[in-house]
């Protein structure tokens, strides 16, 4: 048992450890850099979403029962972000508790945030520019 609580604290440790800013704010208008920098988790006021390197674009969604499908559109090239691709047309299940919906967003694009193991940090809907 202490073995599996051991286990799961370093995998989420490692899920987190993955946020990072690694040079791709330099193309970035500065308002939403700005905007990328200040997101932090509904869940967690105290943790950022992460940056451009955890971002993909999620124009269209959809409602299934209670649960909130996020489905990534973004066909922006990877390697410039440095983020793991995601094919466009992937369907991720976003926790209610990631919901982030008490900001305006400048991307015009709806954003999911996601760790390399594909933890959601945050999701926020297409909108609210």
């Amino acid at each position: 048992m202490r073995r599996l609580v051991l286990c799961t604290a370093f995998g989420f440790l490692i899920g987190v450890a993955n946020a990072r800013d690694l040079g791709q704010w330099e193309a970035t208008d500065p308002e939403v850099r700005q905007w990328y920098q200040a997101l932090m988790q509904p869940d967690n006021p105290a943790v950022s979403c992460c940056g451009e390197a955890d971002a993909y674009w999620a124009d269209s969604f959809e409602v299934d029962g209670d649960k909130y499908v996020a489905i990534i559109t973004d066909t922006r090239p990877d390697i410039p972000l440095r983020r793991k691709h995601i094919d466009v047309g992937t369907k991720i299940v976003v926790p209610n508790h990631k919901l982030k919906y008490d900001q305006s967003n400048p991307t015009g694009h709806g954003i999911i945030f996601l760790s390399r193991g594909d933890y959601v940090y945050c999701y926020v809907a297409p909108g609210g520019v």
